[in-house]
């Protein structure tokens, strides 16, 4: 008998769209999250995963609990929701950061793009003005 736990992958494209107290007490755990201790602890295994390569586990887990929350359920954690949320937004910092460096450069031209077209759309001359 084994001990894995299979989870419904779910698309990597579907936002997460969680309460705000949810997402700032688990930007608020960031600072305390060690990768190595905590994510061992939190998917009960002995080795860590490569960066990224649990979030699909995190987020299926994450799913099934934030479905406990909606359904108001007795049996819904609110703690191990917070420490799935704090996980996944440091897998997610740790997949980026391990990605290679192609990669995140492609993704930090594609930003700093952006941020030209955004300023050129925003400039003097084009504001609305609030009352004609």
């Amino acid at each position: 008998m084994s001990n894995v736990i299979a989870f419904r992958p779910r698309p990597v494209a579907e936002p997460l769209r969680r309460p705000r107290c949810l997402i700032r007490a688990a930007r608020e755990g960031q600072a305390g999250w060690k990768r190595d201790r905590d994510l061992k602890r939190l998917l009960r295994t002995d080795h860590c995963p490569a960066p990224g390569a649990a979030l699909p586990r995190l987020r299926a887990e994450e799913a099934l609990l934030n479905d406990a929350r909606l359904q108001r359920a007795a049996e819904y954690d609110m703690h191990r929701h917070v420490l799935l949320m704090i996980a996944i937004l440091a897998e997610m910092r740790a997949a980026v950061a391990d990605a290679p460096i192609a990669v995140r450069s492609a993704a930090q031209m594609g930003a700093a793009l952006l941020a030209q077209v955004g300023a050129a759309i925003s400039g003097p001359g084009t504001a609305i003005p609030a009352r004609p």
